[in-house]
């Protein structure tokens, strides 16, 4: 009896090790959606003056141009990352819905394993070369007036994949939790669901 007392509890320490761990990279993965949400404002602002400037005073600034879709690229790249633990992409598949709980969650544990972390590891690694080559080169905009420091807006790449990256594991840990919670209510094992954590958790 007291063999399995003690594997119950390390399974439920496990468990819960796994729901805060979790919860940590979900706080991570609102953050950097926070932060896309709040450079809409700039952004808003900024096509405002270039609107007004232009058809009121006529007159044209290549930099705040460039610094529109500057902002609108940040936006985009950061936004990708909350997206994924906010499970807002676009899902196209015939089979997935009609599983059950824990054979979705293996699916999306998989899909996470083979293909997200390779292509945010590629991209990272790849975009990384690209932004210091622009470093390097002191490289700036091709037209007059234009923003310098392309470097900058071309480190959001690898940056931006990087947050996919860490929000991509708590997407796996979110999927394995419901696996072990879904096969634990299975085996009548009540408190160790990750379910059920997750739904009397505060």
């Amino acid at each position: 009896m007291r063999y399995f007392s003690n594997r119950r509890q390390g399974e439920q320490r496990v468990m819960t090790g796994l729901l805060k761990t979790e919860r940590m990279l979900d706080r991570f993965s609102d953050g950097v959606g926070a932060l896309s949400a709040i450079l809409m404002v700039p952004l808003v602002a900024n096509v405002f003056y270039d609107v007004v400037m232009r058809y009121l005073l006529n007159d044209v600034s290549i930099g705040m141009q460039e610094l529109e879709w500057h902002l609108y690229s940040a936006i985009f790249l950061l936004g990708i990352a909350y997206t994924l633990k906010a499970d807002g992409h676009v899902r196209v598949d015939v089979i997935h819905e009609r599983l059950d709980a824990r054979w979705r969650a293996l699916i999306d544990m998989c899909g996470t394993v083979i293909f997200i972390w390779p292509f945010c590891l590629l991209i990272a690694y790849f975009g990384l070369e690209f932004a210091q080559g622009a470093y390097r080169i002191g490289e700036t905009s091709g037209d007059p007036g234009g923003l310098p420091y392309r470097w900058v807006i071309k480190g959001m790449i690898p940056l931006s994949f990087a947050c996919v990256l860490i929000s991509s594991v708590g997407f796996f840990l979110r999927a394995l939790n419901e696996f072990l919670g879904s096969k634990g209510d299975a085996n009548n094992t009540g408190p160790m669901s990750a379910n059920t954590t997750r739904r009397n958790s505060p």
